[in-house]
């Protein structure tokens, strides 16, 4: 049988399950849905959790290599597949499943974005923190599987604190669930925090509930200044020790404003951004506190624009310098200054710049590192600048590398996660996807 005989039965096959229609061989479709090169054979978008899971039972009989994919707005992170066979796509996996605004929880598909959301929490005046840098074309389900965050995790907690049920697909079509639709929901074991964060290496996330909160009627942000890194963290851990509670508290350094100057001002400082909600006398308190420190106050769309900069950071860093790297990072909080230290210090000795963005009050940082010049350094040296940085950060950190070249990511071993806990997640790999379909190669090696 041909190679393009082989494919057109493949998509007959999954045509059946999911419809003709949802079920596609277009060259030219194929070609950009490619990950790292590698050009899936079909790319299908089942219309329910059936044909979810009837996809998975055909691919793990099959031994075909399946990737779950959302809105693509993260498939760069992970290692070069050997083979991509089936995409598996959920943008048909958009319904609202239920919503109780009164109760301040929702249900909905995997494949809503998170934007088509936000409109509709607006309209009710709440809010679910779950942020992305391209809120248009991230999907829920997508978002959970990279456990995306943005400025409102200081404030919220990332998304396993308001997360509070999932349903899923394993490898070989079952249908599984984890949590449940109330807040208080203790049963079993906690199936969906283990899903989050996992990649779409353990099983595809059909839908997902969330615990919901009031939206601020009235937000002001605080723009201070420092001269140097430790200067800002040192006023942050005065801020964690006083009443004040903003939403946000983010760092950004003097290279990341550069980037993002045509939004968020730049110079050569270190800012500390502080976005507060609550009445005229909480803001006005928030002033006082603050004092001297504060260089500029933001409200309006003037506010909304430098927020929506800071979450746009890793795409505009992409776009601008499309040999970049970029890592997010969580620390304990009392590590903020030691990580910038060192991820700067790394950098130069790796000839790279670096910039970077975070929330400080919380320890999660995403840290860009930038060639000095466009030959320099070679591919190697971006896994090993990846490696001495995490040689300074305590073991519980977590060092997660979201983007980097295609020539670079051959000499990364493993994608992420602490340095002892490897053989875990392979254990777990085996247990829910023991023929390694998911994703297969990507992440675990």
């Amino acid at each position: 049988m041909s190679s393009a005989t082989a494919i057109t039965t493949l998509r007959s096959e999954l045509a059946a399950i999911v419809g003709d229609q949802h079920a596609l061989d277009d060259a030219a479709v194929l070609e950009r849905l490619a990950i790292e090169g590698a050009v899936p054979r079909v790319a299908v978008t089942p219309g329910s959790v059936e044909e979810v899971a009837g996809v998975l039972k055909f691919a793990s009989a099959r031994d075909l290599v399946v990737v779950p994919a959302g809105g693509f707005t993260r498939q760069m992170t992970g290692g070069i597949p050997a083979r991509v066979d089936v995409v598996l796509r959920t943008a048909r996996l958009t319904a609202i499943e239920h919503y109780d605004p009164g109760d301040l929880t929702i249900g909905v598909g995997a494949g809503m974005s998170i934007a088509a959301l936000e409109s509709k929490l607006a309209q009710h005046g709440q809010l679910l923190p779950l942020e992305s840098h391209r809120p248009e074309a991230a999907t829920i389900g997508g978002s959970l599987a990279v456990a995306a965050h943005g400025p409102l995790k200081h404030g919220y907690g990332g998304v396993r604190d308001f997360c509070i049920g999932v349903h899923f697909v394993t490898s070989d079509g079952k249908i599984a669930k984890g949590g449940g639709r109330v807040v208080k929901n203790v049963a079993g074991y906690d199936l969906m925090k283990l899903m989050i964060g996992s990649y779409g290496t353990l099983g595809v996330i059909v839908s997902a509930n969330f615990k919901l909160f009031p939206a601020p009627r009235q937000t002001r942000t605080f723009v201070l200044k420092f001269l140097l890194a430790n200067g800002a963290i040192q006023f942050r851990n005065r801020l964690l020790r006083s009443p004040l509670t903003p939403m946000c508290m983010e760092l950004v350094s003097p290279r990341a404003a550069e980037v993002l100057r045509d939004r968020l001002a730049a110079d050569n400082t270190w800012q500390l951004l502080l976005r507060a909600a609550g009445s005229d006398a909480v803001l006005s308190r928030y002033r006082n506190e603050l004092g001297n420190y504060v260089k500029e106050e933001l409200d309006g769309e003037p506010e909304a624009a430098a927020w929506r900069a800071i979450a746009d950071f890793e795409s505009e860093i992409a776009a601008r310098y499309g040999n970049a790297m970029l890592i997010e990072v969580s620390v304990p909080v009392d590590w903020a200054a030691e990580t910038i230290n060192a991820a700067e210090r790394v950098a130069a000795e790796h000839e790279f710049i670096c910039a970077v963005v975070g929330r400080v009050g919380v320890g999660s940082l995403l840290v860009a590192y930038v060639p000095v010049t466009p030959d320099v350094p070679a591919a190697m040296q971006y896994a090993n600048a990846v490696s001495a940085f995490r040689a300074c950060l305590p073991r519980d950190a977590s060092v997660v590398v979201t983007r980097c070249p295609r020539d670079a990511k051959v000499h990364f071993s493993v994608w992420g996660s602490t340095p002892n806990d490897l053989e875990t997640m392979r254990a777990i790999k085996r247990a829910l996807d023991p023929a390694g379909i998911l994703n297969r190669g990507r992440f675990l090696v």
